[in-house]
């Protein structure tokens, strides 16, 4: 089975010279880190479409809700053009399995958030690229974010931890899927899900509950639908605290008095913004080795993503 983690990124965060003035945004931390896990599917809409390298700059203009891509100086409008490549391009990447996507912040094709669209002579952050748009639309549950963004050390490692839960679900859904398999899949994320949200957490556990009642397609769409909702909710020290303290509970009869303070006074360093999450986990993991915790060395939350990408030692 290919569980490559394919993910579509805008082909100058790659280095590529495709941008207006024949430059590039090359992204190191893309190339270099999440190269090491993520196979690249590169786009330039602008290139996709037909437009040269160099060539004149564009931007949005009208209703920020169905903007028009229109050139700076000589005022040709674009927009039939480029939603032309959007529409042949998005059905062309459902055979690509995408596992997520990162665009080029601020562009008139790509930029996911806050992009300037002008009315009157006059830019308001209000819109999103023509491309990034129709990409979101046909992928509802895709995580996309922008690159920009990605510095961020808590967006980057909701985005990176949804991009594998994804992989791990599309792998589900091509394995002869069933709803014990889907008791299993659920059973394995349920404190992934509890850190984002105890609500939603709550809903899914009811879903797959009651999954014999439901026609299968209409059940594993809307487990997709909360699971991806659940995920996209940003998980904070508070929530994180409370599952920590869950986890905790699952030794209150192996733990001696001296471990039970060491852990507790190390998820109080966390809570208080004293210490990453990754110094808690550690010795949660530590424990859940030497006691053989079954259901705990199943749960992806005490693993949701490389090691190596360190991204639990900044948040």
């Amino acid at each position: 089975m290919d569980s490559s983690i394919k993910v579509g990124v805008s082909s100058c965060l790659l280095g590529e010279e495709v941008r207006y003035d024949g430059g590039h945004k090359h992204d190191r931390y893309i190339t270099d880190i999440l190269g090491r896990f993520f196979a690249f599917v590169p786009v330039c809409p602008e290139v996709g479409c037909g437009m040269p390298v160099p060539r004149e700059a564009m931007r949005l203009e009208g209703d920020p809700a169905q903007p028009r891509l229109v050139t700076n100086k000589t005022r040709i409008d674009r927009t039939d053009q480029m939603l032309s490549f959007c529409a042949s391009t998005v059905r062309a990447l459902e055979g690509e399995e995408l596992c997520g996507f990162i665009f080029k912040k601020g562009s008139p094709s790509s930029g996911l958030f806050r992009v300037k669209v002008y009315s009157d002579g006059m830019p308001a952050r209000s819109g999103s690229g023509l491309f990034a748009a129709a990409v979101v639309r046909h992928f509802p549950r895709l995580p996309v974010e922008e690159e920009g963004r990605l510095h961020d050390p808590a967006i980057r490692e909701n985005f990176i931890e949804r991009v594998f839960c994804y992989r791990r679900w599309k792998d589900f859904l091509r394995d002869e899927p069933d709803l014990g398999r889907l008791v299993t899949f659920h059973t394995r994320h349920k404190l992934l899900i509890l850190s984002h949200s105890t609500g939603i957490y709550r809903e899914m556990g009811s879903l797959v509950a009651h999954g014999n009642g439901m026609a299968w397609p209409a059940l594993v769409l809307i487990y997709e639908e909360q699971l991806m909702k659940a995920l996209a909710m940003h998980a904070t020290v508070r929530k994180h605290t409370n599952v920590l303290m869950h986890i905790m509970g699952y030794f209150k009869r192996e733990l001696s008095p001296p471990e039970k303070a060491e852990l507790l006074g190390v998820i109080t360093e966390y809570h208080d913004r004293l210490v990453p999450l990754v110094v808690p986990l550690t010795l949660l993991k530590h424990y859940v080795r030497k006691y053989g915790q079954q259901y705990l060395q199943q749960q992806y939350y005490l693993s949701p993503h490389p090691a190596e990408l360190m991204l639990r030692n900044h948040v």
